[in-house]
Formats: structure tokens, sequence, C-alpha cells
């Protein structure tokens, strides 16, 4: 990657640019915190279909994505959103309607999928899901298998300890690298080049952003390279990854990023109520998603005094007193 490259555009044009159809997609964050909700809203409002979503335990950016009728295929770990939607319910519509394939993973293998496609190997040892049905139930069949590429020929495979009686098992999981073709991070900083700073927990982002061939981030301040260079140590995705960087405050509303604000428990409330009804859903995404330009004009549409009382305690990191319910 060539060193003083200017990446920051727009973010329909880096949507438009790296997000195809069909695209094997991968999302950062965590069930409500630090989803890159603005580019998940700008991939519905593109229309962009039968997208291959990887994500490790996500949660609005899946269910959104999926209501939106972007995905046809899943690899995950859990998709709930804590007590709004303990599972995702447009995923959870979707699965038992059959409009999505899904095969799930535990919470660490997922991570350890993402670290082998950092790495570059096909594949990581683990016992987590010994004895489970993890290992007898697969989502994706044969047929599925052999007519897309970029799909592992098994989900995973039981292997008898190579090494006999050196090692505390006798038995190891192996689970396949992921390799995604985009990556779609929210960070609270990055610079002009790609550079980017994350606080608070870091889920799987930073091994996602290596596994993946491109790397769109959205961030809530982009800030000069020198002030990313005065403590070079809290820096964790480094621009050599890094494609497209997008200026986007807010932009993991209405999930929480930290030491920035925190999810907003009226809109969560209120997406849950229209996510139960596919009418109440078409209504929703009408009026948030293709009833705005972009992120900006939800935001506007959403109000200045509701996005003040979710701004988080500078010393704590999130908001103080907010009413959780």
């Amino acid at each position: 990657m060539e060193v003083g490259v200017n990446k920051v555009m727009g973010l329909p044009e880096a949507i438009e640019r790296f997000v195809k159809h069909g695209s094997h997609v991968s999302i950062g964050g965590f069930t409500v915190s630090r989803n890159p909700m603005a580019a998940v809203h700008e991939i519905i409002r593109q229309k962009i279909r039968n997208l291959h979503l990887y994500a490790h335990s996500n949660g609005q950016g899946v269910d959104e994505l999926i209501g939106g009728g972007c995905v046809s295929k899943l690899e995950i770990a859990y998709g709930g959103s804590g007590r709004f939607a303990p599972t995702c319910i447009r995923f959870r519509k979707a699965v038992e309607r059959g409009d999505i394939v899904v095969e799930d993973y535990t919470n660490y293998q997922m991570t350890l999928r993402f670290l082998a496609g950092a790495m570059g190997i096909p594949f990581l040892p683990t016992r987590s899901s010994l004895g489970t049905d993890i290992v007898k139930l697969w989502g994706f069949g044969e047929t599925m298998r052999t007519a897309d590429e970029k799909i592992p020929d098994k989900k995973l495979v039981e292997l008898e300890n190579p090494f006999g009686k050196w090692g505390r098992t006798a038995k190891v999981i192996l689970v396949p690298a992921i390799y995604p073709d985009v990556t779609i991070l929210h960070v609270q900083q990055a610079d002009e080049e790609g550079t980017a700073r994350i606080e608070g927990l870091s889920f799987a982002d930073i091994e996602q952003a290596k596994a993946a061939r491109h790397v769109i981030l959205t961030c809530e301040e982009l800030v000069p390279k020198a002030a990313l260079r005065e403590d070079p140590g809290l820096n964790q995705i480094s621009f050599l990854y890094v494609d497209a960087v997008v200026p986007v405050p807010f932009g993991a509303y209405p999930t929480a990023c930290y030491r920035c604000y925190d999810y907003d428990t009226a809109y969560l409330n209120e997406y849950r109520t229209s996510a139960q009804n596919d009418n109440r859903y078409a209504q929703y995404l009408e009026s948030w998603i293709f009833g705005v330009k972009d992120h900006q004009g939800l935001l506007d549409r959403v109000g200045r005094e509701r996005l003040e009382g979710i701004k988080a305690d500078s010393v704590k990191g999130y908001a103080v007193g907010l009413d959780r319910r």
C-alpha cells in the first residue's frame, strides 16, 4: 500500500466502490456496541443484495441488513441486541422462513476464524464446541459449498490429536479461516491514510480488518496524522489494511460508541416494535432509511435533544443516569 494516500471519501462512494451484489462482507462491533450503522443503512439504501455476511456476535447491524433484504447467507456466533432483542427479530424471522441460510459457530471459534484469515493460514485448532451440536449440524450443504469457491468445503473438522499422548486433549476442532471481500468497522478516530484508534473493547474488529481484502472505516473523528503518532501504541489498525476512511459522527447510532455516546434505548425499543411486524418494518425502512438522504438525515429526525441525552460521560465513557429500560 502506497504511503501518504488520502483515503477520505463519502459513504455512498465507499459502499458503491467496495460492496457489490454477492460480496462476502464482515461487519464489526458487538451486540449494541460500535456497529457500523451508518454503513449498514447505506448498503440497504443502495439495495445491495445476496450478501454473504460474517459477524462475531453482532446485533443491530446484522438484523437491519437482514431486514433490509441484503443478506442471503450468514456466518455468526450470536445475533442479538441484549435485552432489546435477545435473538434479533428480523434475523429470526428470516431463518424461520428460509430466506437466509445460517452457519453457526461459537464465539471463540469466530474469533479464531478471523485470526486465521489475518494470519493468512487456512485454519486454526481449538477445543471449543467438542461434544456439541455445533459439530454435527451444518447450515451450508455440499452443493452450496461446491458452487461457491469462497465457502470452505467443510464447516469444521474434528481431528484426533496428531501428537498422540502429547497434549491435554485427544481431539481438536479445526475451524476454517474467513477471508472477507470487505470488512466494515466503526472506530473513534482515524487519520486520512486509515490509521485507526479504537477505544474500549475491540472485539474481533482488528482480526476482521486484517483478514479482509478491503476495509472501510467509518469514524467519529478524522484527526491529523500527528495526533495518532503521539502515542502510536494505542493505534490498533494500520493504514496498510484500509481502503476508505469516512468521517461519520454518531456513525454507530443507535448502538453505542465508547467515550462518545451510549445506545439509544428509545430508538431500540421502537425498532423492536417495528421489527415484530412485516408491515410496520416496511414502514420503518421507508421512514428511517429510504426516507432520509443519509445518516445525518436520520440524526436530524431523531433530534439534538435525544442525542445529547445519550452522550458519554468524559470519565466513565458511557451515559451516566441513562434509563436503560
